[in-house]
């Protein structure tokens, strides 16, 4: 048997004991090491996201040991350490013969589609894991997912502007590592944006000095105050709510772009008589592609991109306390990552 955090209803999640699962065709079980809690399982835990039905083993930024190998799949053998790549796509619609596998039409995530990693054990195609080394940690292995879609976001973003001054809005973990992959690109200047002032706080302890926060201040003036006429050509809104992308839009410089990655919410009113006088390219970015989650494994493995600063650890039985505080907003850390040998909680 094995414990599992099992999401039953709207803000809920109960430990149950369920039976090991055993590996089909083409499959692999991993032994889970840690798992993040993702921002898009809060909205599913709160019940706002149709895609995610109870009840519903969530987790999908994983890290784990290859424990069992089914009929078909022989590519690693047990003891093999390795990440989860969630996104599991057809190979065969137009997206995918495009290269575009993460607009798969049939695609479907492990900890959406099929049970997920917030469990001790998780099966999963064995084409969905990627192998890491033995002296890379778990917790850091588990920003592999996170990594790779904040990757893809500020590479896109950045494409056209490359050494240009960028804001990140949201200092989650999406936020967070959006702004370090623009600090590797060679953004000339990052500035971080967010509600949270104890979260300012921990971003300006990464080395991101120049932060902002809307409640104060506005990103217009913000952006005015730290780069004067220069001004900015790139804005990552990790946040994706009204006010953020209203504001993106009136910060960003003519001929600038605006990337989307943030999913707090749908319909939008934004001023676009304002984007079509001013060139301003709205871009949206969800998931990745292979290439995008093999650089950001080697990231992690180079020590270029790191847990330490931002991150605090949690054990599987503390997922409903944790979940509880994040949508609450008394977290101030950008990510709570579970650890299943952990024997502490959360403070």
């Amino acid at each position: 048997m094995m414990k599992t955090a099992v999401w039953t209803a709207p803000e809920s999640i109960v430990i149950e004991e369920r039976s090991v699962p055993e590996p089909g065709t083409g499959e692999v079980r991993l032994r889970v090491e840690a798992v993040g809690i993702c921002g898009s399982e809060l909205e599913g835990y709160l019940g706002h996201n149709s895609l995610r039905v109870p009840p519903l083993v969530m987790g999908h930024e994983a890290s784990g040991v290859v424990e069992a190998v089914g009929p078909g799949a022989g590519r690693y053998s047990v003891g093999q350490r390795a990440v989860i790549n969630p996104l599991l796509f057809c190979g065969s619609c137009r997206s995918c013969l495009s290269g575009l596998t993460q607009l798969c039409a049939k695609r479907q995530i492990i900890g959406i589609h099929r049970p997920g990693a917030f469990a001790e054990y998780v099966v999963v195609p064995e084409s969905a894991i990627v192998p890491i080394s033995d002296g890379l940690s778990a917790e850091r292995a588990s920003l592999a997912e996170p990594l790779a879609c904040s990757l893809r976001a500020a590479r896109r973003a950045m494409e056209r502007h490359p050494f240009s001054a960028v804001a990140v809005l949201g200092a989650g973990g999406i936020g967070i590592l959006s702004a370090m992959v623009a600090r590797i690109l060679g953004a000339s200047d990052v500035l971080v944006a967010d509600t949270n002032e104890e979260r300012l706080t921990m971003v300006r302890g990464l080395g991101f000095n120049l932060t902002a926060n809307p409640k104060t201040e506005s990103l217009e003036d913000a952006v005015r105050r730290h780069f004067a006429e220069k001004g900015i050509d790139v804005v990552i809104d990790a946040a994706g709510f009204q006010p953020t992308r209203e504001s993106a839009l009136r910060s960003v410089n003519p001929g600038g772009t605006f990337m989307n990655i943030g999913l707090g919410i749908d319909e939008t009113r934004l001023p676009i008589n304002h984007l079509v006088r001013s060139e301003i390219a709205i871009l949206g970015s969800f998931c990745y592609t292979a290439r995008d989650f093999a650089d950001a494994v080697d990231l992690l493995e180079q020590g270029k991109i790191t847990e330490e600063g931002w991150t605090e650890i949690c054990r599987l039985e503390d997922a409903d306390r944790a979940f509880k505080m994040l949508v609450g907003g008394k977290v101030s850390s950008g990510k709570i990552t579970m650890k299943l040998n952990e024997k502490g909680g959360l403070a």
